[in-house]
């Protein structure tokens, strides 16, 4: 019996996170109402506050939830396999491409339509967004890191800041999505990223990618 009760709170509190997730993709943080997440989780307000003492409470729950299952989903990726670090940057990049589907919500980010809102007004939900985002481009600095040792890049930049700036780059191509409403913009975007990384490492081109490497291999 206590089992039960406890698994039926838990799937509960999920549900609530899942409407958070996608009303303040849809609406933003401040017109996302408590009505509106119970009315989308087909739960109670009772129910909501057995949970969460505020929409702040559950907007910081909703911002470690995104960051939980979007860990998982970029963990999982196939373009980790790749032994050659500037090729694990592209297929990143073609990845975030790949997932521009379906409708704004479905593929916007909820850390970064928040930050928008809150940033003066919510200091506690801001950092949460900070971190989220910093600790996202924070899994892409190893691979530029050793593309830079690799191909001998050298600026007056830094792995971390140029793991940021992909991240303004997505960010800002989810901005141009929903003033165009539709994500061709933001592939675009994106596909203008994939060629100044290509241009930073002197990958201009895929068919150049053999001749690169072979030139590394006579120099050692």
């Amino acid at each position: 019996m206590y089992m039960g009760t406890t698994q039926t709170q838990h799937e509960s509190k999920r549900k609530l996170l899942e409407a958070a997730l996608h009303l303040i993709r849809s609406k933003g943080y401040t017109a996302t109402r408590v009505e509106d997440v119970c009315e989308e989780a087909g739960l109670t307000k009772g129910s909501f506050f057995h949970h969460f003492k505020s929409k702040e409470e559950l907007a910081l729950a909703a911002a470690e939830y995104w960051n939980l299952m979007t860990g998982q989903l970029f963990r999982g990726a196939e373009y980790h396999a790749l032994a050659d670090p500037v090729d694990r940057l592209l297929a990143y990049v073609d990845f975030r491409k790949a997932l521009l589907k379906g409708e704004l919500p479905e593929f916007t980010c909820l850390v970064g339509t928040m930050v928008q809102e809150v940033y003066e007004t919510h200091p506690d939900l801001r950092n949460a967004c900070e971190g989220s985002i910093w600790g996202h481009a924070a899994t892409l600095e190893p691979d530029i890191a050793e593309a830079m040792r690799m191909y001998g890049v050298r600026g007056e930049w830094t792995a971390r800041s140029l793991a940021l700036h992909t991240q303004a780059v997505i960010q800002g191509s989810f901005i141009l999505a929903k003033a165009h409403g539709g994500p061709e913009v933001a592939a675009e975007s994106l596909d203008h990223l994939r060629r100044y990384l290509e241009g930073l490492f002197g990958r201009t081109s895929s068919e150049h990618k053999g001749e690169r490497k072979n030139e590394r291999n006579d120099k050692q």
